[in-house]
């Protein structure tokens, strides 16, 4: 009934009928007047088409020998590796023994000791904020190079703005220590510099 639905040829139809007689699979194309297999030449030049596996209508099914025999259940062999460097273990035994003393022990306790020393001063937010201010009119001088500077012009005055809040904040904040400290040093207002 279907391939009548389909309209197939008498050809097509005898071909298919032949390849369910045999049990192999249906044709992807099956071309309507010949019995010749189509030119190599015209697939090659046909765009390539994702064709799903062909599964035959006969299961394939190997033997159980057949699978043993095989390398499917044949097992790794189990192969120690060194878990530490063994030259660095002997430059160690070697130093014990010859002065007594563990010489990674002390440069580990030495580079401790430099880190703890050079301690890091922590940036000025001032500074920071300075140079991110910087860093944002850079953007938006680049976005407007671009021609996207609408996008962005808004956004980016908005951060400045903030930043530059804070800056005052702080700035304030320093200005109110400094008239501390110099009403503390010198009470009567008279500066000598």
């Amino acid at each position: 009934a279907m391939m009548e639905e389909s309209k197939l040829t008498h050809f097509q139809r005898r071909y298919l009928m032949d390849c369910v007689k045999r049990g192999d699979t249906l044709p992807l194309q099956c071309h309507p007047t010949c019995s010749e297999e189509p030119a190599p030449a015209a697939l090659a030049f046909s765009p390539p088409v994702c064709q799903p596996s062909r599964l035959s209508a006969k299961p394939h099914l190997r033997p159980a020998k057949v699978c043993q025999a095989g390398d499917a259940y044949a097992r790794e062999k189990f192969k120690p590796q060194a878990r530490r460097d063994l030259e660095k273990e002997k430059q160690r035994l070697q130093n014990i023994l010859a002065t007594g003393k563990d010489v990674v022990e002390r440069t580990m306790k030495q580079t401790l000791v430099q880190t703890k020393e050079e301690e890091i001063p922590e940036p000025d937010r001032f500074e920071e904020l300075v140079n991110e201010v910087q860093e944002r009119k850079e953007f938006l001088a680049e976005m407007e190079a671009l021609g996207q500077g609408k996008k962005y012009r808004r956004i980016v005055l908005t951060e400045i703005s903030q930043k530059m809040r804070e800056m005052e904040i702080i700035d304030k904040k320093r200005s109110e220590e400094m008239r501390d400290i110099m009403t503390t040093d010198f009470p009567d207002g008279k500066f000598f510099f």
